[in-house]
C-alpha cells in the first residue's frame, strides 16, 4: 500500500473520531470538553427551520446553547446515522477536510414523558492544526421532527472551497 493511501486512511479515521467525540460530549452533556474539538474561532450555524438561523462562535457558545436546548429532556441521545468525509486536496491542502453528517436525536421530555426524534444534517469543515483534526466550521439544518410530523426540504449548501467536486448533491 502506498504512503498516500495510508495517510488518507489515517486522516479519515481521525476525522471520524472527532465526529464520534462530538456525539460522546453531547450525550454526556460535558460541554467543557468541546474545547478539545472546536477551534476557538469555529463558526457554527444552527438552522432549526422554525426561526432564523442561529450563529455561534467557538466551543463555549455552542456548548451553552446545546445545554440550554436539551435541559428539558429526561433522556437525550445524539446518534450519528451516516457520514461522508472528503479529505482536502488542491488549494485547501492536506490539512483540510469536509463532511456531510446525518444524525438523529432520541429524546424524552422531562415534564410530559413524550418521546420524540429529530433528524438533521451537518455540513462541516475541519482543519488539522499541529497534527490534530478540529471542527473549523459547522452548519446544521433540521430535516424532520416527530411529534408534530414536521419534514423540511433537504438543504442545498454551497460546496466547500476546494472540495466541491468531491461532495455530490
Amino acid at each position: 500500500m502506498d504512503e498516500d493511501a495510508v495517510r488518507e486512511a489515517v486522516d479519515h479515521v481521525a476525522v471520524s473520531r472527532v465526529q464520534s467525540a462530538y456525539a460522546d460530549v453531547v450525550n454526556r452533556r460535558a460541554w467543557d470538553d468541546f474545547t478539545q474539538l472546536f477551534l476557538p474561532e469555529c463558526t457554527i450555524t444552527v438552522d432549526k427551520q422554525s426561526q432564523d438561523p442561529l450563529k455561534f462562535v467557538g466551543p463555549k457558545q455552542i456548548g451553552d446553547f446545546i445545554g440550554r436546548s436539551i435541559e428539558g429532556f429526561e433522556f437525550f441521545e445524539f446518534v450519528i446515522l451516516n457520514s461522508h468525509i472528503v479529505l482536502g486536496r488542491g488549494e485547501e491542502g492536506a490539512d483540510a477536510a469536509s463532511s456531510r453528517l446525518f444524525m438523529c436525536e432520541l429524546r424524552q421530555d422531562r415534564a410530559s414523558g413524550q418521546w420524540t426524534n429529530a433528524f438533521g444534517v451537518y455540513h462541516d469543515q475541519y482543519r488539522r492544526v499541529d497534527g490534530r483534526w478540529w471542527f473549523a466550521q459547522r452548519h446544521y439544518q433540521s430535516l424532520a421532527r416527530t411529534g408534530r410530523g414536521q419534514v423540511f426540504e433537504f438543504p442545498r449548501h454551497p460546496p466547500f472551497i476546494g472540495l466541491s467536486a468531491e461532495l455530490p448533491d
